[in-house]
């Protein structure tokens, strides 16, 4: 009996499927502020659909052709930092970031929005990601440091939003903690303190779903902890 992944007519998808779709004049802009704004997408007569997006109007995802869609840049990066020190078992660095809209330190992988001048560079994920592990870490990545791309874009809650994420993996050695470092946040951003996870700890997290507080965290900081099982167990 042939198995399902030797099956190449089992995908029953259609992308190219008639679907919505959506111009500019179609689009009324609710809320306009400085990081998030509100779209009303009016995708037929009577018909209406609220879209949450980090975007000014003419880079809204849904106005998007095909083809640019799969060659979009994402609004943010998110980081699975991975600590090599010495004599140690790799560990996983997390934070706790308060998120306002559940006013909650969250366990959260290290991350930030893709600045203007980060889309300048050879690899705007790379250089966000370096620039974020600094700021929210106090570490400054090194040459010798291995900074990767795991996945360029993911959208986080496509139900309600547009907003988007590239995964990376930053594996940096260090002598020691000494050197980490939250003085760097920036705006609104508030910190609690780190997470140095080990593999028992990333383990607990991932399969209860909480910290070691027993609160609940994001699905990024689930996405990570389970890069970091599958990499580093």
């Amino acid at each position: 009996m042939a198995k399902d992944n030797d099956n190449k007519t089992c995908c029953t998808g259609n992308p190219n499927k008639d679907k919505p779709s959506y111009t500019a004049d179609n689009v009324v802009t609710l809320c306009d502020a400085k990081y998030v704004r509100l779209y009303d997408l009016q995708y037929s007569e009577g018909a209406h659909y609220f879209d949450a997006s980090r975007r000014p109007k003419e880079e809204l995802v849904a106005l998007k052709s095909d083809e640019e869609f799969r060659a979009m840049q994402p609004d943010a990066v998110t980081i699975a930092v991975v600590v090599i020190l010495p004599d140690k078992t790799p560990r996983l660095l997390l934070n706790y970031e308060y998120r306002y809209p559940v006013s909650q330190y969250l366990l959260s992988p290290i991350a930030g929005l893709i600045d203007p001048e980060d889309r300048d560079c050879e690899n705007p994920l790379v250089e966000a990601a370096i620039r974020e592990i600094h700021e929210e870490c106090g570490i400054v990545v090194k040459p010798t440091d291995k900074v990767t791309v795991l996945n360029p874009c993911a959208f986080s809650t496509p139900g309600m939003t547009d907003e988007s994420n590239a995964f990376l993996c930053a594996e940096i050695t260090l002598e020691d903690t000494t050197g980490l470092s939250q003085t760097g946040a920036v705006g609104s951003e508030l910190f609690a303190g780190y997470e140095l996870a080990d593999i028992e700890d990333a383990e607990r997290f991932f399969t209860t779903g909480r910290d070691r507080y027993g609160n609940y965290f994001s699905l990024a900081t689930w996405a990570v902890l389970g890069y970091f099982l599958r990499e580093y167990r």
